[in-house]
């Protein structure tokens, strides 16, 4: 062969071509940029900076020795409330999200019209904070836990919901089409064709879902949404250290409980 027909390949090997790296270079330029300008629009205040590890100090001297003598009364009140507010804005979340969930499954809801309202209900709910939910549930039923146990749910919806219409989405079709050729009813397809295929997905969304709402659970109070939330918040405004370090405890406490039950519930119903 001669040696003018091999083919030609570059002398040196470059993992980008020079686009690429004009292009890396652009994201790089434009991140240091996002960076400067956020510096420079944050209102920082040195001082506060230089003296932040003296004042943390402070205040851990402050909340040593911790006051584990008011745990009865209004902190152990306000624990169980926070575990029940998370556990009944879950499963109301369950009722509500479940339907959703089915009409934004395509292969199983033909009706576009119908997916798309679903998937707007689905986003509507994930695109409002915790805490905006809260506020708005406040201001119907006032403060306490039933505006906490409204926000946990409705938050909780495009969450459960999506999951659940994705995990429909990917069943396997060949059950499906068998139920459907002997002529079964939808809640007969559902029954017997999808739910045996999402259940170990249906409950890893649930029990994750609930570990998420022990977790805000603990944050709604602090705007007036019940739970424990509310103790801290209160102990905080009366300078109580000594309290407000018993109940970051507990929190601690009862999220490492919660993982250690998701957990276990996953082996066991998985």
């Amino acid at each position: 062969m001669n040696a003018s027909t091999l083919p030609s390949y570059p002398r040196h090997w470059q993992r980008y071509t020079a686009g690429q790296r004009l292009l890396r270079f652009a994201l790089y330029l434009l991140f240091i940029a996002a960076i400067v300008q956020s510096a420079r629009t944050i209102d920082v205040i040195p001082e506060f900076l230089y003296d932040a590890p003296q004042q943390m100090g402070d205040l851990l001297n402050r909340m040593w020795p911790i006051d584990w003598g008011s745990f009865r009364g209004t902190v152990s009140s306000a624990l169980l409330e926070t575990l029940h507010m998370a556990t009944l804005g879950t499963m109301l979340a369950i009722v509500l999200a479940v339907p959703v969930g089915l009409l934004a499954a395509t292969n199983l809801t033909r009706n576009r019209g119908l997916n798309l309202l679903a998937r707007f209900i689905l986003v509507s709910s994930r695109s409002i904070n915790s805490l905006v939910w809260a506020l708005l549930f406040i201001a119907i039923f006032g403060p306490g836990a039933v505006a906490g146990t409204m926000a946990i749910a409705f938050r909780s919806i495009g969450f459960v919901g999506k999951l659940l219409g994705e995990a429909i989405e990917e069943a396997q079709p060949g059950p499906i089409e068998a139920l459907t050729a002997t002529g079964a009813s939808t809640a007969s397809i559902i029954q017997y064709g999808y739910w045996p295929q999402i259940r170990p997905a249906f409950w890893s969304i649930v029990l994750l879902r609930w570990d998420i709402n022990v977790r805000e659970s603990a944050v709604l109070g602090l705007v007036g949404a019940g739970g424990i939330g509310m103790a801290l918040n209160s102990a905080m405004d009366l300078f109580q250290w000594d309290r407000v370090a018993l109940i970051l405890v507990l929190i601690f406490a009862v999220v490492i409980l919660a993982e250690i039950i998701i957990t276990r519930s996953r082996r066991s119903l998985l």
